[in-house]
């Protein structure tokens, strides 16, 4: 989606995904290391903001300018401190062994792969939720192959990560493959 579909998006009232994070995350959040953690393609920053909330140190990254104001609004109402960056993930270098959690929900950048196990401190998670092909089934979501994951291809990009939980899922509403890796 181009950067004016997501601005008209985000200029609506509320929040594009709403304000709870994401099942995957909760599911999965008691197993994360606390510390620094990038959220990548962060939206209106419902899953930077719980981790915030839970005392690790947020950096969000987010192309969309009314996105930021949202979540950075959102923020300081919950009393948390979250930096964000506005940038165009196909335009931006991640830093190296700097965070102990990496997020990316919904987004897919495949050239984006190998920076974000780079990012990881060794040790550190790589949480990652989006959509697989199995969406074209589906009356709505994304529907150019670009955007949707090949079955496997998330585990086979992040086998070299100790993998921990993988799985790919169709629901009535979503077809998915979600991660947690460890770097080791």
């Amino acid at each position: 989606m181009s950067r004016p579909d997501w601005e008209e998006r985000y200029r609506k009232p509320g929040c594009v995904c709403g304000t709870e994070p994401a099942g995957f995350l909760v599911e999965h959040f008691n197993e994360l290391p606390v510390g620094a953690a990038l959220d990548l393609a962060m939206g209106d920053g419902r899953n930077a903001l719980f981790l915030a909330r839970h005392g690790f140190a947020v950096t969000g990254i987010e192309k969309s300018p009314t996105a930021i104001v949202k979540a950075r609004a959102r923020a300081s109402g919950l009393g948390v401190a979250l930096t964000t960056v506005e940038a165009d993930l196909e335009n931006y270098t991640l830093l190296v062994e700097v965070f102990e959690v990496v997020l990316c929900f919904n987004y897919l950048q495949r050239s984006l792969f190998a920076a974000m196990a780079r990012a990881l401190k060794p040790g550190g998670a790589l949480v990652m939720e989006t959509y697989t092909m199995d969406e074209l089934k589906l009356p709505h979501g994304p529907r150019h192959p670009e955007h949707l994951l090949q079955p496997g291809e998330l585990y086979r990009a992040f086998r070299h990560l100790r993998v921990a939980y993988y799985r790919e899922v169709t629901q009535a509403n979503r077809a998915v493959a979600s991660l947690l890796a460890f770097r080791p």
